[in-house]
């Protein structure tokens, strides 16, 4: 098998080798670029057509990196890109990436491509959190991110939501706090709403200088083995190597700035630093894969070099480059000065332009307000010219109205005499009406007085027959006394004692009916309430098994337990004190409070 695998890659290198062109993709962080390129091209060859494509001049920053096996490789310039140990698979894949990182971006950074680039791939890395980032940091960069990509803060533009999509954040971040999507995106928007005036260069270059403080940042990590064989992390920057514990990452053991270090050696797979102070101790380290000490190698020379020369007077193309830059920088702040002054006259001449718009809407408005007025007048007269009509129809009416009553006054004055004359006969009527009534008051009055003795004539005849009465009674029970064969004591003697014995006996024996019917009523209240009992008691086993205990409210919960114990309202109106009742709104007022 993997002599057929040697077998089938021998037999591409030579079908590459025997073609004329071999195509490669390039990915970059924006976009990816293909071209076809000649077998004899070296790396640098394709570099530079690559960097020429995206118009890059600092090229000593970036390199063509390519997936091989289980690690990664960087492209030789001096060396054929056949030749090295590439993909064999068309397209060959190379990534564009920074291979090396500025000691201070600002500064040494020239070119706005060159700065974007650098953004791109430091946002990259902190997001998938290959650059550990804290959660402050994190906001703040992700403000500027926001600012890069949607220019300034604009409330009618970038209304809520308007960051839903966009990955801001690194995941471990987000998890590390118990907060909403909206809560992050509102944090970031009060930093963003911040940066306004900051152009899409100023706001990448500030996240940048963030970003380069960073323990992590522009650090490349390897794993080692000291002389001891205790496994340890190797970093490689800007500054010089560093020497880690393999679960910490960010704070370093021990240090070797590029200046201290004398000299760096590779034998095997034995790496040797040397301090230069001579008495200090020599570290030696090794790695076990060939092709992981080649890559070291490489960046430890690569760094030391661009760590010379920060330190040595800029070549004449960097200076070039800067006073260029200069220049541009200048006219891109005298264009945005010009544009923030047009823009400045345009929001006037905008708050010119509405605030003659809300004038003439007002004046149209105070308009059809007078011609309301005017029209409500115009209505009005109308309406006060027919009332005079009105009021003149009503003034004849009441004239000739007028005329009518002074005709009738005089008529009355007329009935008026004629009734004098009338009132002086009544009056002689009502004279001789009294003495008639004179006459008959005291023809009444002695025929009260007959009527008087007629009734003391009438009492004295009545008594004179009660006396005659009593009399013949007299007679008559001496009569029958006197009658043989019936004894005088043989007659009743209690007549009027048994009718009141009839009477109490009717009234015992009525109250005894009374009660028996009370009784009555009564049992047959207590049989239907206890029937009505086990009804309920029957309908509430029923439904038991329906309830859901967790939505029974405060009162069915007390009223459950009234039950259960017995108690009613009237028992606990008996047992419950002034004291406790306070007791039991406090208890009320506090739940509610909480």
């Amino acid at each position: 098998m993997a002599s057929a695998l040697a077998a089938k890659m021998g037999f591409n290198s030579l079908m590459r080798k025997q073609a004329k062109t071999f195509n490669v993709r390039i990915s970059t962080m924006e976009s990816d670029l293909e071209f076809s390129c000649e077998v004899k091209w070296k790396g640098k060859d394709l570099f530079d057509l690559v960097c020429r494509t995206l118009g890059l001049r600092e090229t000593w920053f970036f390199g063509l990196r390519y997936n091989i096996k289980d690690t990664v490789a960087w492209l030789k310039m001096d060396k054929k890109v056949l030749d090295q140990e590439v993909p064999k698979e068309e397209p060959i894949i190379f990534h564009f990436l920074a291979k090396f990182y500025p000691e201070n971006a600002e500064e040494e950074l020239v070119q706005d491509i060159t700065q974007h680039l650098f953004f791109l791939q430091v946002k990259k890395k902190i997001l998938e959190e290959e650059i550990h980032c804290p959660p402050e940091a994190s906001v703040l960069l992700a403000s500027y991110a926001v600012h890069a990509e949607y220019g300034d803060y604009d409330p009618a533009v970038h209304k809520p939501g308007f960051l839903a999509e966009e990955e801001l954040l690194p995941k471990r971040v987000i998890n590390l706090y118990q907060m909403t999507p909206e809560m992050w995106e509102e944090r970031i928007t009060a930093c963003y709403a911040e940066h306004r005036g900051r152009t899409r260069d100023e706001a990448e270059m500030e996240y940048l200088k963030i970003a380069q403080d960073l323990d992590m940042y522009g650090v490349n990590y390897f794993l080692i083995r000291n002389k001891k064989g205790t496994d340890l992390l190797l970093g490689v920057d800007a500054l010089g190597l560093h020497i880690y514990e393999p679960d910490n990452k960010l704070t370093p053991k021990c240090s070797f700035p590029w200046n201290e270090i004398r000299n760096i050696s590779y034998s095997d797979k034995e790496f040797t630093i040397k301090p230069l102070d001579k008495k200090a101790n020599v570290f030696k380290f090794n790695s076990s894969r060939l092709r992981v000490n080649k890559l070291i190698l490489q960046l430890c020379i690569g760094n030391h070099d661009l760590f010379m020369r920060r330190r040595r007077v800029d070549s004449l193309e960097v200076q070039q480059m800067k006073a260029q830059a200069r220049e541009e920088r200048a006219r891109k702040q005298v264009e945005r000065q010009r544009l923030q002054r047009e823009k400045q006259l345009r929001e006037e001449a905008e708050r010119a332009r509405d605030e003659l718009e809300r004038r003439l809407i007002q004046l149209q408005d105070e308009a059809d307000m007078a011609n309301e007025a005017l029209l409500r007048s115009e209505q009005t007269a109308d309406l006060l010219a027919e009332k005079a009509q009105i009021a003149e129809e009503e003034a004849k009416l009441l004239a000739q109205k007028a005329a009518e009553a002074e005709t009738e006054m005089q008529r009355i004055k007329v009935t008026a005499i004629r009734g004098q004359e009338e009132r002086r006969l009544m009056e002689q009527k009502m004279l001789e009406a009294k003495m008639v009534a004179l006459k008959m008051a005291e023809e009444s009055e002695r025929r009260a007085k007959e009527a008087e003795q007629l009734k003391q004539d009438l009492l004295e005849a009545r008594d004179s027959e009660r006396r005659a009465k009593n009399k013949l009674l007299e007679i008559t029970s001496k009569a029958v006394y006197m009658s043989p064969g019936l004894a005088p004591d043989s007659m009743p003697q209690d007549v009027s004692f048994s009718r009141e014995n009839l009477s109490f006996d009717f009234k015992d024996t009525d109250m005894k009916r009374l009660s028996m019917e009370i009784e009555k009523e009564k049992v047959e209240y207590m049989e239907k309430s206890k029937h009505l009992q086990e009804q309920l008691n029957e309908l509430k086993t029923e439904i038991e098994s329906l309830k859901l205990k967790e939505r029974e409210t405060p009162l069915d919960i007390i009223h459950n337990q009234n039950t259960e114990q017995g108690t009613s309202k009237h028992s606990n109106f008996k047992k419950v004190t002034p004291s406790s009742a306070a007791c039991i709104r406090v208890s009320y007022r506090g739940y509610v409070c909480d």
